[in-house]
Order: C-alpha cells, then structure tokens, then sequence
C-alpha cells in the first residue's frame, strides 16, 4: 500500500502564534472589506475539522497524537490551515488587487512561525500528531481525477475560447497553496520530523498535488455561482451574470492591480 505518513510536532507557543496571525488575517480581511472571503474561510475551516476529526479520526481511525487533546489540537489545526488555505484560494480566484501582499503575508508566516516559535519553546513539552494515509488516499485521487476531467469536458464543448475555464490557474493555485505551507512546515521543522529525506520529500509532492488541489475545481464551480451574483459585502452585484457570463469575466481579469471599484 502506498502510504504517506503526515506528522507535525510543535509546541503550544506555536499554537498561540499561529492563532494570533489568523485573528490578524481576519482583522485585515475585515479591514479591506473581504467579507465574503472571510466567510468563505470560516466555513472552510469548520469543514476541515468536519472531515479531519469526524471522518480521518473517529471513522478511519488514522490519526495519532501524544502530548495534548485530539479535539482541540485538530480543531486549532483546521481552523488554522482551513481558514488560511482558503482565504488565500479564494483571492487568488478573485485575482484580488492586493494578491501579491496577501500572498507574501501568509507565505511569510508560514515561514516564520515556527522560527519565531523556538525562543518560546524551551522546556515546553512536544506535541506530535500525526495521520496516515493509505486508508483513504485512493478515494482523495479519484475526487482530483474527477473534478480535473469536468474541467477537461467543459473546455472541450466550448469552442469559444473566452468560455474555457483556465485549468493552469487553478492547478498553480492548488499545488502552490498547498507546498507553499507544506515547505513552510518542512523547513520550520514541524512536518515530518524524525523522517528521511527522501519520505520528507515524499510527503511534500504528494501532498502538494493532492490534498489542496483535489478540491479546486468544485471550489472554482463554486466561486463562479457565488461571485456571479453577489460581492464582497454580500448585496447583489449591480451587473448579475449567467454562470457561463461570469466564467468570461474571470478569464478577462488580470490579476494584481484591479481596481478597488468593481462591484464583487
């Protein structure tokens, strides 16, 4: 069986750190008006605890901890790369104006944290959690497989090229979100410590192919009804769209630097 063991150790300093930066990602998304991505970070946070807790925990049995209490250390974990994973997704498929500073925030952190982190954890005691994989990584493929080939379908029927979904944005959304925090995690040695190099690396592509992009094309279908008809501070939007309207939209739109006033 092919399996990826995922483990994290860290120490309550770190979760302390971490639950301060995700209080300031919210003051700021709330600051430049990012409601609607804010809740969208929110509900995902829950379904990662949902999924994480209810099904890779008290269904399939595949997670382990030591150190501390497996519901508040998943909770605090799905809160935590739920909310941010998805926050961060979420305005890159807006192609939000301020992507390059929202990026280089949570990026930053990643990073630092658990730097940051070390002064504070002299003598505290190590808390190791980690799942694995084999159970359930077949059925996590066949959802990417899946989702990728509606992707593939729908491109093929439109031959009008300004109706096609832009598959490479999504991909380099879902494969750098999840590597970005997974090589955070890596080097700030809270993933896969007591590993080999090459099962570190393992660990890193897999989950970075996998575990955030398998959800991309049903989060872009998503984003596509929800934007369509309503902006960032929940009124419906001046200019409504059919769903193929604003898939248009989208691929017209450029990135960094969009003006503040578009109404969604």
């Amino acid at each position: 069986m092919f399996e990826v063991i995922a483990r994290r150790v860290f120490t309550l300093p770190y979760i302390f750190l971490d639950s301060s930066f995700i209080v300031l990602l919210m003051l700021l998304l709330i600051w430049k008006r990012r409601f609607l991505t804010l809740s969208v970070g929110i509900a995902m946070g829950l379904v990662y605890f949902l999924v994480d807790y209810g099904i890779f925990h008290l269904l399939l049995g595949t997670r382990h901890i030591e150190g501390a209490g497996m519901f508040e250390t998943l909770l605090w974990m799905s809160l935590s790369y739920g909310f941010t994973n998805f926050t961060w997704i979420w305005l890159w498929m807006r192609k939000d104006e301020y992507l390059f500073e929202w990026s280089l925030l949570i990026t930053l952190w990643w990073f630092s944290c658990p730097l940051i982190a070390s002064a504070f954890s002299q003598g505290e005691e190590q808390i190791l959690i980690e799942r694995t994989t084999g159970p359930y990584h077949y059925a996590m493929a066949i959802i990417l497989f899946t989702g990728y080939l509606l992707l593939v379908i729908w491109n093929m029927k439109k031959e009008n090229k300004e109706e096609r979904i832009d598959i490479p944005w999504l991909l380099a959304i879902g494969i750098l979100v999840q590597f970005s925090w997974e090589a955070g995690l890596l080097v700030g040695g809270i993933r896969s410590q007591g590993f080999s190099l090459m099962e570190s690396i393992r660990t890193l592509v897999t989950n970075s192919l996998l575990e955030t992009n398998l959800g991309m094309p049903y989060a872009y279908f998503i984003f596509i009804a929800v934007t369509r008809n309503v902006n960032e501070d929940f009124r419906k939007r001046k200019n409504a769209l059919s769903f193929i309207g604003r898939v248009k939209e989208n691929n017209r739109e450029k990135g960094t630097g969009i003006s503040s006033d578009r109404d969604y």
